[in-house]
């Protein structure tokens, strides 16, 4: 288990990984973002949530997924944005699912709203969409523990910064010259 996790490939690969999610969710969010009120019609149309949590849930979720691409497409808290995501996908595989169990015949709402129903019809093969994209979501988290990027730069900066300024390094600081 060990080798798995010291495989020099994990940046390398979290890196083409994360600029992927990242992407897509924020492709994902800017119909929503843009159009607040198609969003809250898609929402409404799954018939999960209670009619007062549709509006908060419409404008907070497209800022969460915009939020979490740009994370991830930075390398800045990488493994907190893949755990966002990793959550935000298991929520959207669970809408999919309760309305393709109850019937429903509507849009995802994924990447547009209820008025491209013919464009992105809900389906099994949406849940296995999804299913694709929560593997990523888990291996970044399990696995991108040095992530090239902000992380990565934030990491050697403080660590330049500690053996400075660390006399058990050997070295003197400024105060103890004086």
């Amino acid at each position: 288990m060990n080798r798995l996790l010291s495989w020099p490939g994990h940046a390398w690969l979290s890196l083409v990984l994360r600029w992927y999610l990242g992407y897509v969710f924020i492709y994902a969010c800017l119909h929503k973002i843009a159009h607040p009120g198609s969003f809250a019609v898609d929402i409404a149309t799954y018939s999960i949530l209670p009619l007062g949590l549709i509006n908060p849930m419409a404008l907070t979720l497209p800022w969460v997924e915009l939020g979490a691409g740009v994370m991830l497409v930075l390398g800045f808290r990488a493994r907190a944005a893949a755990l966002m995501v990793c959550g935000m996908m298991v929520m959207f595989i669970a809408a999919v699912a309760i309305a393709l169990y109850n019937g429903l015949d509507l849009s995802c709402g994924c990447f547009a709203s209820q008025a491209a129903q013919d464009e992105d019809p809900i389906s099994y093969l949406t849940v296995l969409r999804d299913l694709a994209w929560l593997m990523p979501a888990i291996y970044l988290f399990l696995f991108d523990q040095s992530p090239l990027g902000v992380d990565r730069l934030l990491a050697r900066r403080n660590l330049q910064a500690r053996s400075t300024s660390n006399p058990a390094n050997g070295e003197t600081t400024e105060e103890e010259k004086t």
